[in-house]
């Protein structure tokens, strides 16, 4: 474990400040990717505010997706025992390992996170520490298939942490019954509990980008909601509903099983207790359980 003197130690200079990230970035020669979806944090509250929904400390460990040129990193370093911040920007690495040098507690790792074995990372890296928390300000264009990796993955997380698209996050956080609640909103609960902790808007990064953020915490549950029987035919289902938000539970499972067993597709959210009728939008965690369940007692 960390002392509390290595823990507390830092850059010079807040980072996440419009006036100190314009310094860095000049400093260093930086240029933005719009492609890699760099817009850099420059709000000391927001910052604060997303550390504080990790409940984090010195027996804690936080994992970051995207540090940037580090804002956040800075941050988590003061409040977590061990910080590992994954950057795929190999420009960006050697400026965080100068900035971060004074930082025992940090460790800056150059890679992909959808495809580094992130269960062996935080095995290796917070060995020792009690609990570790996913904690980012996740580049938008890879937002999702990174979330569905962290959770997916059934990594031994508390928390997931991130900054997203608000739209996104109003997704995430849905229940059912809107036009935001969908297969994102389902697989979301599935294996946590979503909150929002705030909104963020566009005007306080470096450079803006078009839509505003919000900041949403995900508990990891210790196991689903409900019983399936067959967790991939579950999400077989859930990924059929709304394949065409617009026609009905029965049309949806009809695509899904073939149109040889329409009659089948019909029948089975009848023998559920659902109308075949509804819209998959309308349908409950439990409701989708009940159909797998009953589909996985005849897959063919």
């Amino acid at each position: 474990m960390m002392t509390d003197g290595m823990r507390m130690s830092r850059p010079a200079g807040d980072i996440g400040t419009p006036k100190r990230t314009r310094e860095i970035i000049a400093r260093y020669g930086f240029t933005f990717r719009k492609a890699l979806g760099q817009n850099f944090l420059v709000d000391a509250n927001v910052l604060r505010k997303i550390v504080d929904a990790a409940e984090l400390g010195p027996s804690k460990g936080a994992l970051e997706i995207g540090p940037g040129i580090g804002a956040l990193t800075e941050q988590l370093a003061m409040a977590a025992g061990k910080v590992a911040a994954i950057e795929l920007d190999r420009r960006l690495i050697p400026i965080l390992e100068e900035l971060f040098a004074p930082c025992a507690n940090v460790e800056i790792v150059h890679g992909d996170a959808l495809k580094l074995d992130l269960k062996q990372l935080i095995a290796e890296r917070f060995a020792g520490l009690e609990r570790v928390s996913v904690v980012a300000n996740l580049p938008y264009y890879v937002t999702t298939p990174i979330l569905m990796k962290l959770l997916e993955d059934r990594l031994p997380l508390e928390h997931i942490v991130v900054m997203v698209q608000k739209e996104v996050a109003e997704r995430m956080t849905a229940p059912p019954g809107g036009k935001e609640y969908g297969s994102l909103s389902v697989a979301v609960r599935y294996f946590a509990e979503p909150e929002v902790v705030c909104t963020v808007p566009r005007t306080v990064f470096v450079p803006p980008p078009n839509v505003d953020s919000a900041v949403v915490r995900l508990t990891l549950r210790a196991r689903p909601p409900v019983d399936v029987t067959d967790e991939a035919m579950f999400f077989r289902v859930v990924h059929a509903a709304f394949a065409q938000r617009r026609k009905t539970l029965a049309n949806n499972l009809t695509a899904l099983l073939g149109k040889e067993r329409r009659q089948e597709a019909a029948a089975l959210p009848a023998s559920c207790g659902i109308d075949p009728g509804r819209r998959g939008e309308t349908l409950s965690l439990e409701e989708f359980a009940a159909l797998a369940n009953k589909l996985a007692e005849h897959p063919a």
